[in-house]
């Protein structure tokens, strides 16, 4: 049996998943979240062979969720879906130490196949989407992409400085060195752009 917990933002689409998946004999799932922070709290209960997670949700995103399972080494497969094949996303994922990316639009028969070739050692990445993500690399740092994510939400220079416990000037550091890189005119063209190639 493949315990399985689905990480999904939006509750029909969730539960739309999780009914799915409990079709299958072969799989059970032992727990729901809603974002990164709930999967987190249900893996100091549960073992899940496999974590099954949305990429953009509030609080804590999947590839952030995906570097904390990957950090405390926790004995899980992760497997990313989406609605959006954006090289960046890919990248990351695959970085991260993703096991599967399977996009939303796939077939559920897909889904499934995916799970279970991923317990057995397999890693299922669409070798098309795999292309993709090589082309492009992600030239942001992980505090440059914290940065430019808060200014894209509207914080100020000050704001971003209180909430990453850094100085106004190294904020500013930050988001003149991401401007710079993605040859945009500020930060929130910044912003735009780097959420279109998926890597904020």
């Amino acid at each position: 049996m493949i315990r399985v917990m689905v990480v999904e933002d939006q509750a029909l689409v969730r539960g739309a998943i999780s009914a799915l998946l409990s079709l299958d004999r072969d799989i059970e799932v032992v727990a729901e979240a809603a974002d990164g922070l709930e999967a987190i709290k249900h893996l100091s209960v549960v073992t899940p062979d496999i974590v099954l997670t949305d990429i953009e949700m509030p609080n804590m995103t999947g590839l952030e969720l995906l570097e904390y399972i990957q950090k405390k080494e926790e004995q899980c497969h992760t497997v990313i879906m989406t609605t959006f094949s954006r090289s960046g996303y890919i990248r990351r994922s695959m970085d991260s130490g993703a096991r599967g990316f399977v996009l939303k639009e796939a077939p559920s028969e897909y889904l499934i196949s995916t799970l279970k070739k991923v317990i057995c050692g397999q890693r299922v990445i669409d070798p098309e989407l795999a292309l993709t993500a090589l082309d492009e690399k992600d030239p942001l740092s992980s505090k440059e992409r914290k940065a430019l994510r808060l200014a894209s939400e509207g914080y100020k220079t000050a704001e971003i400085a209180n909430t990453l416990f850094l100085s106004e000037g190294t904020v500013r550091n930050y988001l003149s060195d991401a401007i710079a890189k993605l040859n945009a005119t500020n930060r929130i063209d910044a912003a735009r752009i780097a959420q279109q190639k998926g890597w904020l």
